[in-house]
């Protein structure tokens, strides 16, 4: 089965509207962005989550914040990954007290071969739980949510061998094209979701749907 993360979630609605649409994984955003969240707005959002009977697992989204705040944030708003999205490496990662969700920056010049040893590296690194890794788009000094998509041809060998969450400009009209030429471990969505700069209910929905008839093809 295709994991199904949504991601830039700010609002409880959303949250529960992307639940019951059958998402896995929900992504609350932490480090400076339009989507950005505090612990106070986060901690709602999971609380009202805890309460479903199917509930999807909760993301922290960082960028080069200090492992003891990172763990700190965690804990409070209840969050069961943290996904490490700058420049953190992955001996950074070894002080995350959390299941972690490393991205690896994918930029023109990025081969295969790049990919496979940086996941490699990750996975002898010695971390307290096994890592998954995200491959998203890198534009500028932007380090996520950019709509802008990469050429999944260069990730085919890494998803063929490890747990991979593909991102970067996904959305209702490519997604179903990914998961049946490519199979990754998960999806990662976020403007591709959104209209007028917010979440799109009824986006969602049909994005998770689109995943669920690609499998099965």
């Amino acid at each position: 089965m295709t994991r199904v993360k949504i991601c830039g979630i700010t609002q409880v609605e959303h949250a529960l509207a992307a639940a019951d649409a059958g998402a896995d994984f929900l992504g609350l955003v932490f480090a400076p962005s339009k989507r950005q969240v505090d612990i106070e707005q986060a901690f709602k959002i999971t609380e009202a989550i805890s309460k479903l009977d199917k509930r999807p697992h909760m993301v922290g989204v960082f960028v080069n914040i200090p492992a003891v705040e990172v763990n700190t944030t965690v804990r409070y708003c209840n969050l069961d990954y943290v996904q490490i999205s700058g420049n953190e490496n992955w001996d950074y990662c070894r002080d995350i007290d959390f299941p972690v969700i490393k991205v690896i920056h994918i930029t023109g010049g990025c081969t295969a071969e790049q990919i496979i040893n940086e996941i490699e590296t990750g996975y002898k690194s010695a971390l307290k739980y096994e890592p998954v890794c995200l491959l998203d788009t890198k534009t500028g000094n932007n380090f996520g949510g950019t709509g802008n998509v990469f050429d999944w041809a260069v990730a085919q060998d890494a998803i063929a061998e490890y747990p991979v969450i593909v991102a970067g400009g996904l959305s209702i009209d490519n997604v179903s094209r990914l998961v049946e030429e490519i199979r990754p471990w998960g999806v990662d969505v976020s403007t591709g979701v959104e209209t007028g700069g917010k979440k799109d209910i009824g986006k969602i929905q049909t994005f998770i749907d689109s995943v669920r008839k690609a499998e099965e093809k």
